[in-house]
């Protein structure tokens, strides 16, 4: 079974994209990139840039389901406004489209890929390069496109796993409490 997964991070100057393929439980690369907001000055003209490209880019992967990060609070409120309407508007293409929605917090995403909340966005970068096999030349110069990514391959990790009922305080908790689950090479 194969299923396509668009990662989005949504941003009001540039915006990543990312986009996986599962293949027998195994994801590999598509495409990643950034969609440049800065060249418009009003802000209706970049929410209209969003809708139509991230309507091309569903156009031409036809996803399966739509994984974006989930925007953190700003010190400044209009800068959290604005970062809510661009990613809300992605949100809206996908489903106008009839994409499912899957909503992460950069948190989350970064545990899920480098099994520390707190890491920075060159860590997740460098992980996603080992995961997904990719050269250092595919790398974007701007991170959003492999926190995109990040949002993608978070939503793959996720996929077909029911939650549960165990927390782990990180990644050295969760190794000491699954053992048996250390393949030892």
């Amino acid at each position: 079974m194969e299923k396509i997964i668009l990662g989005i991070d949504p941003g009001t100057n540039i915006m990543g994209y990312g986009v996986i393929k599962v293949v027998d439980r195994k994801p590999e690369l598509v495409t990643m990139g950034v969609i440049d907001l800065r060249k418009f000055s009003d802000g209706y003209l970049k929410l209209g840039h969003i809708f139509e490209r991230v309507t091309g880019i569903i156009d031409g992967y036809l996803p399966d389901e739509m994984a974006i990060e989930a925007p953190f609070l700003q010190k400044n409120v209009q800068t959290t406004l604005k970062l809510g309407r661009a990613q809300g508007t992605a949100i809206a293409a996908a489903v106008h489209h009839g994409v499912p929605v899957h909503e992460y917090a950069p948190m989350k995403i970064k545990m899920a890929i480098t099994g520390n909340g707190a890491a920075s966005k060159e860590q997740v970068a460098g992980m996603l390069q080992r995961l997904l096999k990719f050269d250092s030349d595919a790398l974007s110069k701007f991170m959003d496109a492999t926190d995109a990514l990040g949002a993608a391959y978070c939503h793959y990790m996720q996929m077909n796993r029911p939650e549960s009922q165990v927390h782990y305080k990180g990644w050295k908790d969760f190794v000491i409490k699954n053992q048996s689950r250390i393949n030892n090479k």
